[in-house]
């Protein structure tokens, strides 16, 4: 049979045209969540049924991708030049900028399955038109909403003698809607699979590599390139660090992790890459926290102190950029191959990667390949480097170039010829990091596009199903794959009663969505040595407008109450799993800020929950953010716990500014205070110290008061956090 062919298109407009004779007026387009978007396509459609009202354009997405806005002109100058060094570039899709004046035309709906953290609260638009699915389901849900296209952004290369595409960042829905789509091209609904090339994609292997048929049309040209979405790294606070470093102490050697971006994932790893390069320290401070005293029993019995001898593998939904450090430091090593009988002799210890004449009569003994080798038992000893590549059979003989040697094993002698002359030495296809997206800042990317071919290759890119949930064909190997597994998400806030709130409001406006965090909490719950760990961070906002993200209850729940495992804040380890609810509360309880301990437990007690006699030990009662503060100090002295472990993308004054602004922005809501601030600095000469900062925003000299005005603000705003 004829391979399939795509057609190639360098004028969008032209491929638009062909688009829509193919499938009609009525386009329902499913196109990757974050990077993985075809950009000029997607605004391409856009701007189509803009001046045709009988085109309509569903967009079935997740993560719209926006550069950072200002709403005034402090902002923009502290803002313009980091949107022009990061995003410059980066075509902004028209559709966001209609939807921020809720202006959208009536021929198009958004259909999101997960929002941007709070990007969209504001918007009817996206709250009603909000997709609630597990990603697991997305591209599901997706087909069930009539998705007649699905196109995505892909890189090339050749490869030998062929020239192949990699779905790079996304092949996490795509994959699974592409084999719908193909299976069902004898229904009469016509459908087309679209991709568009980006030299600025990593070319990343495993299933996210296909030949170009596997699309319909093909979108190439010079003025279609761009850079990719940068998303630049958040700073770690101490409260991060800390909930980071209890989450480290719950992985186990051997294992398998699953962590989320933003702050708290970048935590996360730092802490497991501090427990493995800086044990001594690692230690000491887990020793000044308490850790072992408060919760030795889970961390010896579900994680450890100690370094990574065996080291980690990476089942994740996500590919967070600073996984990259724990594969480059020697935590990321633990490799896995799809293959169930030699991914189970290595769970036992039965074999090793090196290959060795053991390995064979292993094999042998345990009826993975029979003793007369057969076609198929000589393609998986050749595949997964067991025996030498090349080696075929004919007949009855192990053929190498000129070589030949009897394939019957049961012989002594037959055997020992073999396994001197055609044995590998190590065995190959392995995979360390499973993933099914990525997206990150530019080093990132790059480090991809450097990264030798041989290690490339141990991650492989695939879809969300595979990684995200245990059902399937090969549920036996996921499993196997599987062992220790960790599967660590962040939340907003934790009821008493272990069920945990961490895409919504109470008033059901979206906040983002579900994702794969049921997925991943319910996986926890079926593989036999694995834990799902929740981080909340104890309160939210400061000072006198402190609240409790340790609840007694909320009206709004990601994960149910019955599948409660493990909770971290930066105070603590609450084991909930097979807990009775008086000791669950409890728990949680010890592990709140000590501000809001006495109203969670007089509410617990009111309710019947928690006996009236129960009384929160002393040891629990001093978490306070000061005590934190005054345990990293230090060590940060020392290099320790900074804001950018993994780096940063901003200038160290664009940080500081950054900050400023932030608190300032949050006490300014005190109108008496702020114009009491402002009166007094009035007068007040410019500080020195202020120059730096005060030439980043471009107010070094100010000309008439309103820049006057902005500059004094600036100076408060540096002085409220102590900058200068």
């Amino acid at each position: 049979m004829e391979p399939r062919r795509p057609a190639y298109y360098q004028d969008v407009e032209r491929c638009v045209d062909d688009l829509i004779a193919r499938v009609g007026k009525r386009v329902v387009l499913a196109i990757p969540i974050a990077a993985g978007k075809p950009n000029h396509l997607t605004n391409a459609l856009y701007r189509r049924l803009k001046v045709d009202p009988e085109l309509h354009l569903t967009l079935i997405t997740a993560v719209t991708l926006e550069k950072p806005t200002w709403g005034n002109d402090l902002e923009r100058r502290f803002l313009s030049p980091i949107v022009d060094r990061i995003w410059g570039q980066f075509p902004d899709f028209d559709y966001v900028k209609d939807l921020r004046k809720n202006a959208v035309p009536e021929n198009f709906k958004l259909v999101e399955f997960y929002h941007k953290t709070a990007q969209f609260m504001k918007c009817p638009h996206c709250q009603q038109h909000y997709l609630g699915s597990n990603y697991t389901h997305a591209i599901r849900d997706g087909l069930i909403q009539g998705a007649n296209v699905i196109a995505q952004l892909v890189t090339k290369k050749e490869v030998g003698s062929k020239v192949l595409f990699s779905m790079g960042c996304n092949p996490d829905t795509h994959l699974d809607g592409a084999q719908w789509i193909r299976a069902h091209e004898d229904d009469g609904v016509p459908r087309a699979i679209v991709a568009q090339v980006n030299s600025d994609m990593p070319f990343m292997y495993g299933d996210a590599v296909v030949e170009p048929g596997h699309y319909d049309m093909v979108l190439e040209g010079p003025e279609l390139e761009f850079p990719l979405f940068r998303a630049p790294k958040e700073s770690v606070n101490t409260t991060d660090w800390m909930i980071g470093l209890y989450a480290s102490a719950l992985v186990k050697d051997g294992g398998t992790l699953q962590v989320g971006i933003g702050s708290l994932g970048d935590a996360i790893v730092a802490g497991l890459q501090m427990r493995h390069t800086e044990n001594e320290a690692y230690q000491a401070v887990m020793r000044e926290a308490g850790v072992l005293a408060k919760f030795g029993g889970i961390v010896s019995e579900w994680g450890g102190l100690d370094p990574f001898e065996e080291g980690l593998m990476s089942s994740t939904e996500m590919f967070v950029d600073s996984l990259i450090a724990l594969f480059e430091c020697g935590v990321l090593k633990r490799k896995v191959y799809e293959n169930l009988d030699l991914q189970l002799l290595l769970n036992e210890g039965a074999i090793t990667e090196t290959v060795t004449p053991k390995m064979l009569t292993t094999l042998l003994k345990r009826e993975v390949i029979t003793p007369k080798l057969r076609e198929k038992d000589v393609a998986f000893l050749t595949a997964f480097g067991i025996f030498k590549k090349g080696i075929t059979l004919d007949g009855n003989a192990l053929v190498d170039g000129e070589a030949r040697y009897s394939s019957d094993l049961s012989d002594d002698a037959a055997l020992a010829a073999v396994i001197k002359n055609c044995l590998g030495t190590h065995l190959d296809q392995a995979v360390v990091i499973y993933a099914g997206f990525f997206v990150g800042p530019e080093a990132f990317y790059e480090t991809l596009k450097t990264l030798p071919e041989d290690q490339l290759k141990l991650i492989n890119m695939r879809s969300v199903d595979f990684i995200n949930h245990l059902y399937g064909d090969d549920y036996s190997l996921r499993v196997a794959q599987r062992k220790h597994g960790r599967f660590i998400n962040a939340a907003l806030m934790a009821m008493l009663n272990g069920a945990i709130v961490a895409d919504g409001l109470e008033d059901h406006r979206v906040i983002s969505g579900p994702g794969g965090q049921y997925n991943f909490v319910a996986m926890a719950h079926a593989l036999p040595d694995a834990r799902s760990v929740t981080m909340v961070r104890s309160t939210r906002g400061s000072g006198k407008d402190a609240t409790s993200n340790i609840v007694w209850q909320y009206a709004h729940t990601t994960i149910p109450r019955h599948l409660r495992d493990i909770v971290v804040t930066e105070y603590g380890i609450a084991d909930l799993r097979g807990q009775q609810d008086k000791d669950a509360m409890t728990r949680l309880i010890c592990i709140a800020d000590s501000r809001f301990q006495d109203q969670l437990l007089k509410v617990a007690k009111a309710k019947g929950k928690v006996p009236k006699e129960y009384e929160i030990p002393a040891r629990f009662r001093n978490n306070t953010p000061e005590r934190l503060e005054t345990l990293l100090a230090p060590w940060r002295a020392k290099g320790l716990f900074q804001a950018f472990p993994f780096g940063t993308d901003f200038t160290p004054e664009e940080i500081v500014i950054g900050n400023a602004l932030k608190s300032f922005k949050a006490q300014s809501k005190k109108r008496t205070s702020l114009l009491f601030g402002l009166a007094k600095e009035r007068k007040a000469p410019v500080p020195d110290a202020a120059a730096p900062y005060l030439k980043r925003m471009g107010l070094e000299h100010p000309r008439g008061p309103k820049e006057k005005a902005m500059q004094k603000i600036v100076v408060m705003a540096l002085k409220g956090v102590k900058a200068i």
